[in-house]
């Protein structure tokens, strides 16, 4: 199975499907998660410090990749550099302590990620984005680190504090992203487009698995995986169709699960075909009027919510 990727500013490509560990199941069973996730077809696998599995992680990928005949280098690795529990209230990490920080990530994986994310603006010490940043710059350079580098979860006032110092722009900004926040968002959005930032989403299905109703995209996305089951011959939920929507927007899909029957439908989905422009249109114009986001720690800060109703 061609897996289906999408190129970043630095001229390395991304799976364009992540297994994340982030969050419930997946998080506590990121060992024999990661491996099923790999044995499906998925080939690209998300996680952080602040998750508390890096080791288990790197792990799952030397076991798959083992167990599968999987050359080396062919697993897509992200990484985050966290602060304690991925918790925004906790400190973050000083200067003085990143670079043993990274290290320790690198130790931990057993291997260098692909990609290292900075977790969320409160990671760096208050006013120190750019240093932090050029630390991490500084050990690219003595190829210490040879990832591309990015960001998580940053607000406009983040972006214009680091871009204009920036030797290694970074490459994506992690984010909750699915139609229910995009209005919110779109101050963000528009500093990615001009310097060629590329979305990755986490949360994605949160209309669907957060959102007490599923509110008003929830009939399309039904009526959409309902026509490309018909079409494909495969069993495609509403789930599905949503994470086809954020494929055919260009984002990199980052999507935790700990059920096998679900990882196997994720993977499913690389074999399926983008929405259609009509479709995607439409889930985005009806999505703008609402406003509900699962995970407001860190994004709300000093970034109101735009004053739309949470449901239809």
């Amino acid at each position: 199975m061609a897996v289906p990727t999408l190129p970043l500013s630095d001229g390395t490509q991304i799976p364009s499907l992540a297994w994340g560990n982030g969050t419930g199941d997946a998080k506590k069973t990121a060992t024999e998660s990661g491996r099923l996730a790999i044995k499906v077809g998925i080939r690209h696998i998300d996680t952080a410090q602040g998750y508390e599995n890096e080791k288990e992680t790197g792990e799952s990928i030397a076991i798959a990749e083992k167990d599968n005949g999987i050359k080396a280098g062919e697993i897509y690795l992200t990484t985050k550099l966290s602060t304690e529990k991925g918790d925004p209230t906790n400190p973050g990490i000083s200067l003085e302590e990143l670079r043993h920080s990274v290290r320790g990530s690198l130790q931990r994986l057993g291997r260098q990620p692909n990609l290292v994310l900075i977790h969320n603006p409160f990671v760096p010490p208050k006013g120190k984005l750019v240093e932090f940043w050029k630390i991490l710059e500084e050990m690219k350079d003595k190829g210490e680190l040879t990832a591309s580098l990015g960001v998580s979860n940053f607000r406009p006032q983040d972006f214009e504090e680091l871009l204009p110092h920036c030797k290694y722009p970074p490459v994506v900004n992690q984010l909750e992203y699915h139609p229910y926040v995009l209005t919110h968002l779109q101050p963000v959005l528009d500093i990615m487009e001009k310097h060629n930032i590329r979305v990755e989403s986490y949360g994605g299905l949160s209309p669907l698995l957060r959102h007490p109703t599923g509110g008003p995209i929830k009939p399309l996305l039904e009526k959409v995986a309902a026509r490309l089951s018909k079409e494909s011959g495969k069993d495609v939920d509403a789930a599905m169709a949503l994470i086809l929507w954020q494929r055919s927007k260009g984002v990199v899909v980052v999507t935790a699960s700990g059920n096998a029957e679900r990882i196997e439908k994720l993977s499913l989905t690389q074999e399926l075909p983008d929405l259609t422009k009509e479709d995607v249109d439409e889930i985005e114009s009806v999505g703008r009027k609402i406003h509900y986001r699962a995970y407001d720690e860190h994004m709300c800060v000093d970034f109101p919510a735009p004053d739309l109703p949470k449901d239809a």
